[in-house]
């Protein structure tokens, strides 16, 4: 019995480590031409693998689709939310949440920029799971800024009557935009821009210092 445990946990730790692999590769592929250009079929070629491993372990189109959306969101929370979360409530938080977003995007930690700013323009007039999926993904970051922002309002580093949706939208907005030029043009100013921009908005609605 043991032995066949052990066989058993060395098939799934293979698979999960062929999942990771597919996974690291399939974020990179859909942040550079976008979520319909993942297959099976090029996936396993790609990586040397049999397509029929390949689909054991996700079965469709659709759910490679949604895996990658999930390692990416995963990418992201470790590269851009954790980091933040570590500093107190306050602006210091959110100017660190900026931060390691242009980082982020900037360091091309996906070689598209931003995995999420390709695939939402990819599938925002569609229908299906995997549009849902990013709609889920989307609020949540929005839904995150605000809170933030809120935090830093109530411990009173932002004046009373912040419009907190509002200067979220603003901030996510300075941030996609730098993301766009710099992966349309291949330039660096724009995240130097945007950084300016984010300094001036935040610092004209706290009530304390604003660096970033």
């Amino acid at each position: 019995m043991a032995a066949e445990t052990t066989r058993v946990d060395g098939r799934v730790e293979r698979g999960n480590q062929t999942r990771r692999l597919v996974l690291r590769r399939t974020v990179d592929i859909a942040s550079v031409e976008g979520l319909d250009a993942l297959s099976i079929g090029r996936i396993a070629t790609e990586l040397n693998l049999s397509k029929s491993g390949v689909f054991a372990l996700f079965g469709s189109k659709e759910e490679l689709q949604l895996a990658t959306i999930r390692a990416a969101s995963r990418i992201y929370d470790d590269t851009v939310v954790r980091p933040a979360m570590e500093l107190p409530e306050g602006v210091g938080r959110v100017t660190a949440l900026c931060a390691h977003w242009l980082d982020y995007s900037e360091g091309r930690v996906f070689p598209g920029g931003c995995f999420f700013y390709g695939v939402f323009a990819e599938y925002d007039a569609r229908e299906g799971a995997v549009h849902d999926a990013l709609v889920r993904a989307e609020r949540w970051w929005v839904a995150h800024m605000e809170s933030c922002l809120a935090e830093a309002r109530a411990c009173g580093e932002l004046h009373a009557d912040t419009d907190v949706p509002q200067l979220a939208f603003e901030l996510i907005a300075f941030m996609e935009a730098a993301n766009a030029h710099s992966v349309l043009h291949g330039a660096g100013d724009s995240y130097a821009r945007a950084r300016a921009a984010i300094v001036g908005r935040l610092r004209g609605a706290a009530t304390v210092p604003v660096e970033l």
